[in-house]
C-alpha cells in the first residue's frame, strides 16, 4: 500500500457504534463500522478475511485476536493490518481520545508495515508494534502444513 492511498479504519463491534467511530470521525479518519456490514453473529474469523480483502485497517480492544490460531490463520491470508487497544479499565471516551491521539502514527503504521500485522494502542496515545507479519507466518507454520 502506497502513502497516497487513503487509510480506512474498521472499527470492531467490541468498540461499539457510536463514540469511537464518532471521535475518529471527527478527527478526519474515515471509518467503517461492524454492524454496517455484518451480522453481529458472524465469526471473527469470517469478517476478519472480507476486511482485509477491502485493505481496512482493524480497531479492536480484543487482545486474543493475537493469541488464536484461527484468527491469526485469517489474519494471514487475508493480509489483515490489527490495531488492539490494550489500556484497561478506560471509559468510551478515553478509549475514543486515545484513538485520536494516536490516528496519526496509526496511519503511518499501517502505511509503512507489511501486513499482516498486530499493533497494540496504549493510553494516552502509544503505538508498539506487537506481531509483525514475520513473527506470526512464525506461529501459524506449524499449522499450515
Amino acid at each position: 500500500m502506497s502513502t497516497t492511498e487513503p487509510v480506512i479504519f474498521f472499527i470492531d463491534r467490541c468498540l461499539g457504534r457510536v463514540t469511537v467511530p464518532k471521535a475518529l470521525r471527527e478527527a478526519g479518519a474515515t471509518v467503517e463500522i461492524h454492524d454496517d456490514h455484518f451480522p453481529q453473529n458472524i465469526r471473527d474469523e469470517d469478517w476478519l478475511i472480507e476486511v482485509g480483502n477491502r485493505q481496512w485497517v482493524v480497531l479492536t480492544k480484543d487482545e486474543r485476536m493475537g493469541y488464536r490460531t484461527s484468527q491469526l490463520l485469517s489474519i494471514v491470508q487475508a493480509n489483515v493490518r490489527v490495531f488492539v487497544f490494550a489500556s484497561t479499565n478506560l471509559s468510551g471516551d478515553a478509549i475514543a481520545l486515545t484513538f485520536v491521539n494516536t490516528l496519526p502514527k496509526m496511519t503511518r503504521f499501517a502505511l509503512n508495515n507489511q501486513p499482516p500485522f498486530i499493533a497494540k494502542i496504549y493510553h494516552p496515545g502509544r503505538v508498539t508494534p506487537w506481531i509483525n507479519n514475520t513473527k506470526m507466518l512464525r506461529k501459524i507454520e506449524p499449522y499450515t502444513r
